[in-house]
């Protein structure tokens, strides 16, 4: 694959930033048609397919913090000089092409492309069909920027495919896909690794779990919940799932106090049998698989727990392997939860909503990944490519 110089790719990126900013009302009228078009019933879909002028502006520091990012490719990560004269330097190199397949969320178009593209690989963006309209435009204005810059719009491509079409694509496609990332549910994940004949990077199901230890400041608990679990229900960091220390000072009325406010502030709270004996009106937990879903929802499991080690237990039988928290005090308690609990992030004292690209330092990110190959956690720019051993010789031979 050809390396582009990163000052044009530079150059790309502010022709973008400039398009975004001149086509406003083409992108905010592309979307009142997705919006006009789409089932209300699913208020975190809607949430997320929502386009406004800050969401504009916000596409435009994306682009303008990777553009400010050290290029990734060709960078050196280990050199050695052999016995025989070889010289081995392994570095970093583009995956090639890339395809991810997400929901809803428009932004995406522009952070999954400008990350792609700054990292010099092809990217196919398989957008759902509620954003077509967003998601065109949006295509659109990357291919006026790739060209304004005389490169091919090719590194930049939109597939419109229905379920059948993208299960040949899949299975078929055009050119070598080198990195498939779904951006979903189980439902999609597990589509895609059964057509899919090339790698699969996972980006994963939230359901991320709180649990409030029997050191745990209660002021602060309180204040990491409600913000883990009511300030963006859409998001992949929301919190689900909550446990608590049957042996916490004041149990009872902590949980009761607990459940209250979890129902003043509209979160619907069902809770296992422990809890149910102590809070009689709390819906109960019929069904145990409901602790393996994420509910993207006002709504909530509250569960007890006797030790942290049950706690861990829980969470790795049931998370979706993307972030959990522990409200402790206790540093030796929190270091055994954050070491054996295994997710992409875990917390000490924090909300999970902390999870993302921008707010851990990442920048923009094409996905929060749930695998542990090749990387784990926010998929930046640095995460965008693999490596390359380049050897260099003289006329050696192995003996």
């Amino acid at each position: 694959m050809k390396i582009i110089s990163t000052d044009i790719k530079n150059k790309v990126l502010s022709s973008m930033m400039q398009l975004l900013d001149s086509n406003r009302n083409s992108i905010l009228t592309a979307n009142k048609k997705d919006l006009e078009l789409f089932n209300l019933e699913d208020q975190a879909m809607y949430d997320r397919l929502i386009v406004t002028d800050g969401k504009i502006d916000g596409m435009i520091a994306s682009i303008k913090e990777v553009r400010s990012q050290e290029d990734p490719v060709s960078k050196t990560i280990s050199t050695k000089l052999l016995e025989n004269g070889l010289e081995i330097n392994n570095r970093t190199s583009p995956f090639g092409t890339i395809l991810i397949i997400y929901e809803s969320r428009p932004d995406v178009t522009i952070e999954a492309a400008v990350l792609a593209f700054k990292a010099n690989n092809k990217i196919f963006l398989k957008g759902g069909k509620e954003a077509l309209h967003s998601n065109t435009v949006l295509v659109e204005l990357w291919h006026q920027a790739l060209e304004e810059n005389g490169l091919s719009k090719n590194f930049i491509q939109q597939l419109i495919l229905n379920r059948e079409e993208t299960q040949m694509f899949l299975k078929n496609p055009p050119e070598k896909l080198d990195l498939i990332v779904p951006r979903g549910g189980e439902r999609l994940i597990n589509f895609v690794k059964q057509h899919a004949t090339c790698a699969v990077l996972v980006s994963g199901r939230g359901n991320n779990f709180l649990y409030i230890d029997e050191d745990a400041n209660w002021e602060k608990s309180v204040k990491v919940i409600l913000n883990a679990k009511t300030a963006k229900i859409s998001a992949c960091n929301a919190l689900d799932k909550i446990l608590i220390s049957s042996q916490i000072e004041n149990y009872e009325d902590k949980l009761k106090d607990l459940y209250n406010l979890l129902t003043i502030n509209g979160v619907e709270t069902l809770v296992d049998s422990d809890v149910s004996s102590l809070i009689k009106v709390a819906n109960r937990i019929e069904n145990p698989s409901v602790w393996k879903e994420e509910f993207l929802a006002m709504k909530c499991c509250l569960g007890s727990v006797e030790s942290l080690e049950e706690a861990v237990e829980k969470i790795n039988d049931n998370s979706g392997g993307h972030s959990a928290t522990i409200m402790t005090t206790n540093k030796n308690s929190a270091m055994q939860f954050m070491e054996e609990v295994d997710c992409a992030a875990v917390y000490q004292n924090a909300s999970t909503r902390f999870t993302d690209g921008g707010q851990m330092g990442v920048g923009a990110e094409l996905a929060i990944s749930t695998d542990k190959l090749h990387h784990r956690g926010p998929l930046g720019l640095k995460q965008l490519v693999t490596n390359k051993y380049y050897v260099f010789g003289d006329g050696q031979v192995r003996e």
